[in-house]
């Protein structure tokens, strides 16, 4: 049967797979990752993975501890933190990479931890980077990371899966960053939320790793869950490259040598030609332009030209980051500043990615030319992208990054004003003291960039069958059917402060029962008083979203409401419900007769006065004598259920090893 890339690397990565299945999107799967990168999270994981019961991690090799978000940070409470981590690695065999050796996604994929055709995880949300190089690459959460050090397992469900197909060159001037800011903004309506992105088509060829590099990182703030590129001869040659310099440096054991890139290019798996996809977007490279993203806000874009006409002054710029912090964007910088100076008033902040990259740029002369033109050095890491350390924007400044996002209060105050753009826009607008063009670039009308790139870009829903009735296997404990009146509540993107709010967030001195009580007041006041033990919420579209406090899972589980149906999830809600043992499943067909018969309702909690049967074994839920399916729960997700959440589960196991 045919699969997509995603689906071949999940099949490959899955454990204990009944004989003959083929991995389909929607599908629950333990999976063994290649790797798993924390950072200085790693000081949270660690607590975490010694409650479980574990002593030792199950696979060395496995884990990747890289110290980079608070590395200017030298109080000694800091510092203890960081020595705390290193001695743990080093206790357990771990590879660790200090602060100042680089963000930890640029040490993956220049240690070659990230590799072609490999599913690799990290508890970080930028983990979508390892796409650019051919690796499944996705965020988990800490109590996974955890748990893959102490089992080498975690749990996966594969999301749907949508094709980008890019077509054209790019114009000289523009730049991946522009790119990915371009895609982010053209389709800005949840195209892709939740997804996983295969970049495919001829225009893939003509793109850098680099250029991948900034597209894959930034499908996270598409909404993407990964954004894959397929392995081709640029992925080879930037192997090849690594090899050479791992052989250069002199390592014992080199993760990377030229028999081995080509072994993994031999072995790279590829999407089939008739693959079923939810949807394909088709893009023209050719069409974009530089845009700019902001203010606070990554999904409103505006052209050079209509930016340059607002006047829009900037206190401070930013060239540094996980997406923008490669030898190939400081070159491009230097090449503008060169012989400049940063306008009066204007500090520009540049950080590399990792400390080879900031050696590099040193040899080449770059690095100098930036500092010869003002530009402010910070060590290798992520510092000011995500408000820590030196040149945080204070209340109503106004900052032109090179980061991978702006929102509200992220890069320091929250009255500051934030704007994306790629390396050279960052490198004019420090120059010109104001958001600004490099020469040459950015000319020409805003309506005509807009209606080229809207001719060249669309989206096509592919045809997608409904789930179909199926038989499914009911372990010990788990419930096969679930009865209950439904509860609506219509409202689509139900984010997680309106199911649980802050104010409550960090009361931990709360019971269960008490947090069932708060559950849903900062959306409904009312909701308390509606709600009824037994009751099955049904929810809009994305419920869930917003942080990932997982009290918004629990609060409603602890409320005596036994699972949720909505049209979709936020993916880490859906994640924390089934670690905390909470159902959680998708039904549109339901959501959408449902909003229909009370769209004229005012109240915001709605009972529905229909009582339903949630039938698991068949995977359908029965309602007015019609029945709706979903994707039916497999051993997976029943485990969770039944054993009480993700680390009870592996408490167990390592209980009866």
């Amino acid at each position: 049967m045919p699969q997509t890339l995603v689906e071949k690397i999940a099949q490959r990565y899955a454990v204990g797979l009944a004989d003959g299945h083929v991995v389909r999107a929607g599908d629950f799967l333990t999976m063994r990752p290649a790797h798993v990168m924390t950072h200085d999270n790693t000081a949270a994981v660690i607590p975490k993975f010694l409650s479980m019961g574990a002593k030792r991690v199950a696979d060395p090799n496995q884990p990747v501890y890289a110290l980079d978000h608070d590395i200017q940070n030298r109080s000694d409470e800091n510092l203890a933190k960081y020595a705390k981590i290193e001695a743990f690695a080093k206790e357990q065999g771990v590879a660790f990479h200090p602060a100042g050796r680089g963000i930890g996604h640029q040490v993956m994929i220049e240690e070659g931890f990230a590799l072609p055709g490999t599913f690799v995880v990290g508890s970080d949300s930028h983990s979508n980077i390892y796409g650019a190089i051919g690796a499944l690459g996705t965020p988990v959460v800490r109590t996974d990371a955890a748990a893959i050090w102490a089992t080498g397992q975690t749990w996966w469900q594969v999301p749907e899966i949508v094709r980008v197909n890019l077509t054209g060159k790019l114009q000289p001037g523009v730049s991946g960053k522009d790119v990915i800011i371009t895609l982010i903004g053209r389709f800005n309506q949840d195209e892709v939320l939740n997804c996983c992105i295969e970049f495919t088509g001829p225009g893939v060829a003509g793109l850098r790793i680099d250029e991948r590099l900034a597209i894959s990182n930034m499908t996270t703030e598409w909404g993407a869950l990964a954004g894959v590129f397929p392995a081709d001869d640029v992925t080879r040659d930037h192997l090849l490259s690594r090899a050479t310099v791992m052989a250069a440096r002199g390592d014992a054991e080199p993760r990377l040598t030229p028999e081995c890139v080509e072994q993994l290019m031999a072995d790279a798996p590829a999407a089939d030609t008739d693959a079923a996809y939810a949807k394909q977007i088709e893009f023209d490279l050719g069409a974009v332009t530089p845009f700019v993203a902001g203010p606070n806000e990554v999904k409103t874009i505006v052209s050079l030209p209509e930016i340059e006409e607002r006047g829009v002054k900037i206190d401070r710029a930013y060239l540094l980051s996980c997406v923008n912090g490669r030898l190939e964007d400081f070159v491009e910088a230097a090449k503008v500043l060169d012989g400049k100076r940063v306008a009066e008033g204007v500090k520009l902040y540049i950080a590399a990615a990792s400390s080879e990259i900031e050696a590099e740029a040193a040899r080449l002369g770059h690095w100098g030319t930036l500092l010869d033109a003002g530009a402010i050095a910070l060590p290798p890491g992520c510092g000011p992208c995500i408000g820590l350390g030196d040149g945080i924007l204070a209340d109503g400044e106004v900052g032109i990054s090179a980061t991978n996002r702006n929102f509200k209060g992220r890069m320091g105050a929250p009255g500051s004003f934030v704007y994306l753009a790629s390396p050279t826009v960052v490198a004019a607008s420090a120059i010109a003291g104001k958001i600004a063009a490099p020469a040459g670039v950015g000319s020409g009308s805003a309506t005509a960039r807009r209606e080229a790139l809207n001719a060249g870009s669309s989206v096509g829903v592919m045809p997608k069958p409904e789930p179909t009735a199926a038989k499914v296997a009911i372990l010990d404990g788990f419930p096969e059917k679930i009865e209950g009146e439904l509860l609506l509540v219509p409202k689509d993107n139900m984010n997680t402060d309106g199911i649980y709010g802050k104010e409550f967030t960090y009361q931990d001195n709360l019971s269960p029962d008490e947090m069932g009580t708060k559950a849903m007041l900062n959306y409904d006041p009312a909701f308390q008083d509606v709600a009824k033990t037994g009751d099955i919420l049904v929810g809009g579209y994305n419920f869930g979203s917003g942080s990932s406090r997982e009290q918004a899972a629990t609060a409603l589980k602890f409320r005596g409401l036994p699972m949720v149906i909505a049209g979709s999830y936020s993916q880490t809600y859906k994640r924390n419900a089934f670690n905390n043992g909470y159902i959680v499943i998708e039904c549109p067909a339901l959501v959408d007769e449902l909003k229909q018969a009370h769209a004229g309702d005012d109240a915001l909690t709605v009972r529905t006065g229909k009582s339903v049967s949630v039938d698991f074994a068949t995977a359908t839920i029965a309602c007015d004598g019609k029945d709706s399916t979903f994707a039916p729960l497999g051993e997976v997700a029943q485990e969770l259920v039944v054993g009480g959440g993700f680390e009870a589960v592996i408490r167990e196991r390592l209980a009866n090893v």
